[in-house]
């Protein structure tokens, strides 16, 4: 499995990394489950393993199943306190 560079990543797409780390820190998470549309999960491992780095005391996790948009959230209750989806545009209430 190719390992991609993050700030090349981030350079391409728009991942919103330091928001996702201001959020781990804000909630505390021990456990974060990492959600990517089919386009993103090429680089799914890279992205885990750069937050694992930043944050060695959290345990994350990559949700396998499908992904049909911001409203398909995983059922990841009592197993992740955490639940990041990468490339959906953000709801506006």
């Amino acid at each position: 499995m190719k390992t991609y560079d993050i700030y090349d990543l981030q350079e391409k797409y728009d991942l919103n990394i330091e928001n996702i780390k201001s959020e781990i820190k804000k909630s505390k998470a021990k456990t974060v489950l990492l959600q990517f549309p089919d386009g993103l999960k090429p680089y799914a491992k890279s992205i885990s393993s750069y937050l694992e780095k930043e944050f060695s005391k959290t345990r994350f996790a990559i949700w396998l199943g499908t992904c049909f948009g911001a409203c398909d959230i995983p059922n990841a209750q009592g197993k992740a306190d955490l639940v990041i989806q990468f490339g959906h545009s953000p709801w506006k209430t």
